[in-house]
């Protein structure tokens, strides 16, 4: 049973969304539809197990106080798909 959802976003980012799902010939509410699956998919909330050579690099690398790094990861896939 499909049911209707509002969101909010930013309109920039919907007219960018919008003309993705356009030129993969899909629909805006089944590209979110299909990444809400993806989100609570049993194997995508399975912790992983970080390789010797990952763990080792953790803490190696100190970022700014004011670093958004929400932002920055929305703004590399907004430069990678759009």
């Amino acid at each position: 049973m499909d049911t209707k959802l509002t969101l909010s976003v930013d309109r920039d980012l919907l007219l960018k969304a919008k003309a993705y799902a356009k030129e993969k010939g899909r629909s805006l509410s089944d590209l979110v539809e299909n990444y809400f699956k993806t989100l609570v998919s049993k194997s995508y909330t399975e912790p992983q197990e970080l390789s010797p050579k990952v763990k080792e690099m953790m803490g190696s690398y100190k970022l700014p106080d004011d670093f958004d790094y929400k932002k920055e990861i929305s703004d590399r896939i907004t430069d990678k798909y759009l």
